[in-house]
């Protein structure tokens, strides 16, 4: 799962909205659900001049509670920006409505390479928006660290280091290091890689999703796994934080546009996913947001420091060794078992 955090003032769109509500005409309203700090100002802005509407945003603070608020009969969203795997459920229950091509021209812009790897290959009835790499980030006193899941290994920075707590990838972690798929139901590699991510408990201080950033951040950690978006954040407090794309491969996730079933703007929801798919804007998402928008011709217009940047542009033999994570049905349950196991071990 794609995880957002706040650390930026995410109302500006939402303030302008709210201040041409009452304003001469009555304009049609596009509603969006989505994660904080996920829009660009200057998108939206544009967006509703250049199609005399105004735009309204609802933010979530996971896949789970928006689907949960939907499933109890929410109405009125036109556009959702879930994640590839709570797509995949939305689409079986039929929440979703197809993509008109005609209507989004602006697909052609989409980066074939990363189109590859999702799950809705066609754009059938979901569009990318964004992208992260799960990897590991530390501090740059640490020096030029060899790219691999054995950083893990490091008896030295016991008690200094964290791991997701997050069954699918921390196991999923392990599973690559052994040189296997993220989404492997074998029990003998699953039973390999609890044996590696036990190892790697004796040496971490906690199993962590949100304070690792903060504790990167401050020193307190010194090596961490987690999101590339996230690491990207914690670079802007402090700028000796690095990220590192282990070379046996990692987990990728995308975040999706999609258009439910009830929307009542489903028109204008397409305009505005061609809008998100201009160069220019996606160009402008990639700085605002701090993850990357996987649009092929958006790329030569970011500036040379996020061109050069191997968090946002990781080299061609580790993007192929990048893996969505999937639902794996009932077998999702031998996760949940070793991963008590992992919990329960000393």
């Amino acid at each position: 799962m794609m995880k957002k955090y706040a650390l930026r003032s995410a109302i500006g769109a939402l303030a302008l909205s709210a201040a041409l509500c009452g304003c001469g005409e009555k304009k049609p309203v596009l509603h969006i659900f989505t994660w904080s700090d996920y829009m660009s100002d200057g998108v939206v802005e544009q967006f509703e001049a250049d199609h005399n509407c105004r735009v309204v945003i609802d933010t979530y603070d996971s896949n789970e509670s928006m689907y949960a608020k939907l499933k109890a009969g929410a109405k009125g969203y036109d556009l959702i920006f879930p994640s590839s795997y709570m797509v995949k459920l939305m689409f079986k229950n039929e929440m979703l409505l197809p993509i008109d091509h005609e209507k989004i021209p602006n697909l052609k812009n989409l980066d074939p390479k990363y189109l590859e790897m999702a799950f809705d290959k066609e754009c059938h009835h979901s569009v990318p928006y964004s992208l992260t790499i799960t990897g590991i980030g530390y501090l740059a006193d640490l020096g030029d660290l060899e790219p691999t899941w054995a950083l893990f290994d490091r008896t030295d920075l016991k008690g200094r280091i964290t791991l997701l707590n997050d069954s699918r990838e921390t196991i999923g972690a392990a599973l690559k290091f052994l040189g296997y798929s993220v989404n492997s139901t074998d029990d003998a590699q699953l039973a390999a890689a609890k044996e590696v991510v036990k190892r790697w408990k004796k040496n971490i201080a906690k199993f962590e999703n949100e304070q690792y950033k903060n504790g990167l951040a401050s020193g307190e950690f010194r090596l961490t796994h987690g999101y590339s978006g996230d690491i990207k954040l914690v670079q802007e407090e402090n700028e000796d934080v690095r990220f590192l794309v282990p070379r046996e491969g990692a987990c990728l996730s995308f975040d999706d546009m999609v258009i439910p079933a009830t929307a009542r703007e489903p028109d204008l929801a397409h305009a505005f996913i061609n809008a998100c798919l201009e160069p220019e804007n996606a160009a402008q998402l990639v700085q605002d947001i701090w993850y990357l928008c996987p649009n092929l011709p958006a790329y030569d217009l970011l500036p040379e420091d996020f061109r050069n940047d191997p968090v946002f542009f990781p080299p061609d033999e580790i993007v192929s060794k990048l893996e969505m994570l999937d639902n794996l049905g009932e077998a999702n349950a031998k996760y949940v078992k070793l991963w008590d196991e992992i919990k329960a071990a000393e």
